[in-house]
């Protein structure tokens, strides 16, 4: 663990040691802003895309504890080559933007931080975990998937104050959310 301020950080890729917290933590943050209803987020979906993504080469999570508490966590992945991320933009983009080779974009798959460690940590706690995950990262960009619509847009204002940018929309799985997809290139900032 690393020890950044109040909070110690996890970094690992060990996803059945701790896939009971991040399903913990999923439901928690989910049913406080009323998202358990959807399908698309219910307990059984979402464990289906972690074991997907927990599969894929490369893949990490950071968690953070404040006292033995856990905070929140963290994860993503690389895009392999031959990676469908791209595939379900609603603004394609070229060739040359999408084609991916495994070492070429790293993808934040989930953020999630509980109610009680938000804005803690001086610049708040998803802060610290999503530059603790990107800081040991040898992609040249990363990208991630906001839902527009939830907190009146201040959540992806929040990942454009990080330097991500909006590319477009993307609705990857017939239940979810159209997405905006967000790139920050380079990686590190």
């Amino acid at each position: 663990m690393t020890d950044t301020g109040s909070l110690k950080l996890l970094r690992t890729s060990d996803m059945e040691k701790h896939r009971r917290l991040i399903l913990d933590i999923h439901v928690e943050v989910r049913t406080e802003f009323g998202l358990m209803d959807n399908p698309f987020n219910s307990v059984e979906r979402f464990d289906e895309r972690l074991a997907s993504y927990a599969s894929r080469d490369g893949w990490e999570v950071v968690i953070a504890y404040q006292a033995d508490e856990p905070a929140g966590y963290i994860f993503g992945s690389p895009l392999m080559r031959g990676s469908q991320w791209w595939s379900s933009m609603r603004q394609p983009q070229p060739d040359e933007f999408t084609q991916e080779t495994g070492s070429r974009t790293f993808a934040v798959q989930e953020v999630l931080v509980r109610e009680a460690f938000r804005g803690t940590a001086g610049a708040g706690t998803s802060r610290l975990l999503h530059e603790t995950l990107l800081a040991e990262r040898d992609e040249e960009r990363a990208t991630l998937l906001v839902d527009p619509t939830r907190s009146e847009g201040r959540l992806k204002a929040v990942y454009e104050s990080w330097g991500y940018r909006n590319i477009g929309d993307q609705q990857p799985f017939a239940d979810s959310p159209v997405f905006a997809t967000m790139l920050r290139d380079p990686l590190r900032q």
